[in-house]
């Protein structure tokens, strides 16, 4: 069996573990905005918040109000509905997306 020599100026494992270059500098300032802007995180609530109420909401009432009983009704109404509230999530999604892409192009000819 061979073994490896360690040579004196050669790291081992455990020394590479210890990284010291992580921490930033006395003279930088470390960024602590949160990485998800808040109002992302009101808007996936509100979507969360309306694929559990809507779909359910609109089972119970559609079952009693409307098809009178008929569980098939009601719950393909809900099944609607849920998908109604995740193609509204899309939309929201990507017009938020082509804004911020606006926005970059729109800063970037200002810049020039």
């Amino acid at each position: 069996m061979t073994s490896r020599r360690i040579i004196s100026n050669e790291k081992t494992i455990l020394d590479k573990d210890d990284r010291h270059d992580l921490t930033p500098a006395a003279s930088q300032k470390s960024d602590i905005a949160p990485a998800v802007p808040a109002a992302v995180i009101y808007k996936l609530l509100g979507f969360t918040a309306a694929m559990f109420a809507g779909p359910i909401g609109t089972y119970y009432l559609t079952l009693n109000f409307i098809f009178g009983g008929n569980s098939t009704f009601a719950g393909a109404t809900a099944a609607i509905m849920a998908n109604v509230v995740l193609i509204g999530y899309v939309i929201v999604a990507m017009k938020e997306d082509q804004s911020d892409k606006i926005a970059a192009e729109a800063k970037a000819k200002k810049g020039e």
